[in-house]
């Protein structure tokens, strides 16, 4: 039976990756990818460099394109379940004519595979029809770095934490039954928006890796810096991934 890990290899940082990705990779035959491209060829060097650095055994790697996805769909969750189906396709067809029926495939996911990937769905999916062990592997995400980036503890005593999207910040506010609440994929800036005086943010970009950008305090005082950072190096670089927690300001006591 074919067996394919997926690693998790952290939010870009290389020291990020883990003994366990490690080990994990240097049982993999054949690391299947996406090409993404021109624009974030940066991050396919990186996944290049940590193959080169770590991995000592004969292996070799498979890239396809990305299929097209429609980012301006009113239906966000039907355009991005069939984005993932024609990625499945991508992955079947990759898997079976690249893989024999005994050997070790591997996919080298940003941060971690149980986080905002749909490596593992898709995958999962594909095992349905067809004989596929699949192995996941934790790695640091960039929840984690950011936190660590702004020496934060992201859960309150007796209190929890949300992770969320831009999307739902846009659409809902911020939640009223929660404190601390973390955003990641936000295109839109939707804190920005946000009507509330009482939330701190710890916004990064970038984390892990050269380019990392890094702002906090005061929601209304820092997010027009932040909007502008945003469009500055998204502009430069083509792309962008930023994290960040909103915190409200507890009444002392």
């Amino acid at each position: 039976m074919r067996t394919v890990y997926v690693i998790g290899i952290g939010a870009g940082d290389p020291e990020h990756l883990t003994l366990a990705a490690v080990s994990a990779m240097n049982r993999v035959d054949v690391f299947f990818t996406i090409d993404k491209g021109e624009a974030k060829s940066d991050l396919a060097g990186l996944r290049a460099e940590l193959l080169e650095r770590h991995v000592a055994r004969p292996h070799r790697v498979v890239v396809a394109p990305d299929p097209p996805r429609d980012r301006r769909a009113a239906a966000y969750t039907d355009a991005v379940v069939d984005w993932q189906g024609r990625r499945e396709a991508v992955y079947a067809e990759m898997i079976e004519a690249e893989l024999p029926g005994d050997g070790v495939g591997g996919f080298l996911v940003w941060g971690d595979p149980a986080l905002y990937d749909g490596t593992l769905r898709i995958l999962e999916a594909i095992a349905e029809r067809t004989p596929l062990e699949i192995v996941s592997v934790p790695g640091i995400s960039s929840v984690q770095v950011l936190a660590a980036r702004h020496r934060l503890i992201l859960n309150r005593v007796g209190s929890p934490f949300l992770v969320t999207t831009g999307r739902r910040l846009a659409a809902g506010g911020m939640p009223a039954d929660v404190d601390d609440v973390v955003v990641m994929l936000d295109s839109g800036n939707a804190f920005a928006a946000l009507p509330d005086r009482d939330l701190d943010i710890y916004w990064g970009a970038y984390l892990g890796t050269s380019d990392e950008v890094l702002v906090r305090g005061d929601l209304h005082a820092v997010r027009d810096r932040i909007v502008a950072l945003f469009a500055e190096h998204r502009a430069r670089k083509g792309w962008i991934m930023d994290t960040y927690l909103l915190r409200r300001r507890l009444p002392a006591g």
